[in-house]
């Protein structure tokens, strides 16, 4: 194999995400990258030969060199700052938290350290760690051996504990004596096994406080992965009232007059909790997946530079190994897109994706998609149009109706896998007060467009009928389905206003209804499909303004590689302070929508009332009201959907700054 070129090396080490610092054996400062420039504040030639503690907070400097000694006897590659992170400190004299990773080159001759801040993940964990106080179960965290490793506010009120009493002790502390024996087998088994699980939901498990008193309790467990190895994490909740309640009500059902009165109620309640729970369940979808957006177009950017470096030396040497590296880094961009179309599937299940609506006849968009519909169910299942010609048209995004209708063909087909006949029906359709209640969320009564999917396949049995809108719920084998299929589409049709619901009989197949408001308008041309747009280098000063410093410098890098001159702002006042400065030209801002102190939208209308004109580019990982109506594009307005390609950015920019 032969040794890359030192421009190639160089260009790998100016391309590193993270900061790269190599220091000789006197602890002097001999190599950094731009990102130690970008990440301490110093300048290249003010770090050079300068000893390393200058990077080291002033409380930590007297044991630094110790610690660089150590190592130095030692010197085994080893990451460091993985548990609790370290601090480091910028020029200016502010500390961030840091990990950083040590090895050895030139026979011991130097040490490099590659150091990465960690403010974003300290903050994450300290918002996970405020979740988990302000939840309103016990929680409780259990390591293999069976000792308690994590505990909330709720666990310690719940069980009468302080949090240092509880931390470390066996998890039997809290089992009721009589249940003590067997409890440690049942969790081996648990452990050798872990999938998420109810317990409790028939005859309630007990659990023992810390004065020995009992209480019935219902217990859920989920498996979580650290870095410390499989940690169970045990909901526990007291259902004391509710047992008490649940008798209660047994005696009054007893009384003849009242028991219609008594099960109505107890299907209104069911399925009012259903329709909380799969709104709870969709807002935690969009939040985790907005939080993967900005993550996924930081590292699918910077990915793709380090691609193209790679390439560029896989061309120059086509016999070594980087073709192989350039095939490897291919793999890690594939499975990016990969996860940005779950994030996609879980902003639409939480109707948090950005909609593009118009007035449409579902018959249209059902004739445009019937050829990909009879690819997705293959030869041996047949599939039958049956459209009402007179159809009243609809409002809603033409991409997300596709969507549906390829979602539930591919669940479907896996329900036929010997054949079948898949039905699409289309009507207009009243709903009465009776159909109402069984729809999702329950549907006005009125005048509805139905869309009605119907297959002949195994069905779906009752008790997993109730929860087939849940996002990752899933009845088939790990790796063979994510769950997502079904949440997207209630999410889709909830989005457009519309209501859905799902019949099945085991072993007669299942029928999927949509129903979507009717609207009054009616339908437009279809604009024609532009061609392929050639990206343009351009000199333009634009201004970026976003609050995640890692999502901020990977645009800079893009915008700034193809000509543009960038301002940048970590948030709305600070670009406002560059805004309002008269000796600033700026000819576009580009935004992110949701923000601390001031969104996107309040920005930009402040930033026109001193520049009116300005070209305005929103960028956002999911629909926010505020900043799009309803969760829909307002006219003219551009916004770039994170997790976002080089291309597509600069296409977007283009766009607005041809149209300016």
């Amino acid at each position: 194999m032969s040794e890359p070129s030192d421009a190639v090396v160089t260009g790998l080490l100016e391309a590193a995400p993270d900061a790269i610092i190599a220091v000789d054996r006197g602890g002097r400062i001999a190599v950094v990258n731009a990102q130690t420039v970008r990440m301490f504040g110093y300048e290249r030639s003010e770090l050079l030969g300068q000893s390393i503690e200058l990077l080291v907070p002033e409380r930590f400097r007297g044991r630094h060199p110790g610690h660089r000694l150590a190592y130095l006897r030692d010197m085994r590659p080893r990451p460091m700052g993985a548990g609790v992170p370290l601090a480091a400190r910028r020029r200016d004299g502010s500390e961030f938290p840091a990990e950083i990773s040590l090895s050895a080159l030139e026979n011991g001759g130097m040490i490099v350290a590659a150091v990465r801040d960690v403010s974003d993940r300290v903050r994450r964990e300290a918002k996970f760690q405020g979740l988990l106080e302000a939840a309103p179960d016990a929680i409780v965290g259990v390591a293999a051996d069976g000792r308690i490793t994590l505990v909330n506010a709720q666990a310690e009120r719940l069980f009468g504990y302080p949090r240092t009493e509880l931390l470390g002790q066996p998890i039997e502390t809290l089992v009721p004596e009589s249940a003590r024996i067997g409890h440690p087998e049942k969790r081996r088994r648990y452990f050798a096994d872990p999938r998420p699980r109810p317990m409790g939901s028939g005859n309630a498990l007990r659990a023992r406080r810390r004065d020995g008193t009992e209480f019935p309790a219902e217990i859920s467990l989920s498996a979580l992965e650290t870095e410390d190895g499989l940690i169970v994490s045990a909901a526990i909740r007291d259902v004391t009232e509710r047992i008490e309640a649940q008798a209660e009500r047994q005696r009054l059902e007893a009384e003849g007059e009242r028991l219609a009165a008594a099960a109505e109620r107890e299907r209104l309640e069911a399925q009012l909790q259903q329709s909380q729970r799969l709104e709870s369940l969709g807002q935690l979808a969009g939040g985790v997946a907005h939080d993967f957006n900005n993550l996924l177009a930081v590292m699918l950017n910077y990915a793709s530079f380090v691609a193209e470096q790679i390439q560029e030396a896989a061309d120059a040497d086509p016999a070594g190994a980087w073709p192989q590296a350039s095939r490897d880094l291919q793999q890690v961009l594939r499975a990016g897109r990969r996860a940005t179309e779950l994030t996609h599937q879980l902003l639409a299940f939480g109707r948090r994706e950005v909609v593009r609506p118009r007035v449409l006849d579902l018959n249209g968009v059902i004739r445009e998609v019937e050829q990909l519909l009879l690819r997705t169910l293959g030869e041996h299942i047949q599939l039958h149009a049956d459209l009402d010609r007179r159809l009243r048209p609809v409002l809603a995004d033409p991409g997300q109706i596709e969507q549906v209708l390829v979602n539930l063909a591919v669940n479907a087909r896996d329900a036929m896998p010997g054949g079948g006949t898949l039905t699409v029906h289309t009507g207009n359709h009243e709903v009465t007060a009776e159909e109402s209640r069984r729809m999702r969320p329950p549907a006005p009564p009125g005048r509805y467009v139905c869309l009605r999917v119907a297959d002949t396949g195994s069905g779906i049995p009752p008790e997993v009928l109730e929860r087939v809108f849940e996002p990752f719920f899933t009845t088939k084998p790990p790796g063979e389905g994510t769950g997502l299929g079904l949440a997207t589409v209630y999410g889709i049709v909830t989005q457009a206003g519309g209501h859905a619901s799902v019949y099945s009989t085991v072993g007669a197949g299942t029928v999927v209804t949509a129903l979507f408001p009717i609207t009054e308008e009616r339908p437009a041309a279809v604009p024609a499909l532009a061609g392929p747009a050639q990206l343009q280098r351009g000199g333009e000063t634009i201004l970026v303004v976003e609050d995640e410093e890692a999502l901020r410098a990977v645009t800079e890098r893009i915008l700034t590689r193809h000509g543009y001159h960038v301002l940048s702002a970590g948030g709305g006042p600070e670009a406002l302070k560059v805004a309002l400065d008269p000796s600033c030209h700026i000819d576009l801002m580009l935004t992110d929508v949701v923000m601390p102190q001031m969104h996107g939208r309040q920005l930009a209308e402040h930033v026109r009332d001193a520049r009116p004109g300005l070209p305005v580019v929103y960028m956002s990982g999911y629909a926010q009201p505020f900043i799009t109506g309803e969760g829909t594009l307002e006219p003219n307005t551009i916004l770039i959907t994170k997790p976002f390609t080089q291309a597509e950015l600069l296409e977007r920019l283009r766009e607005a700054l041809d149209r300016s």
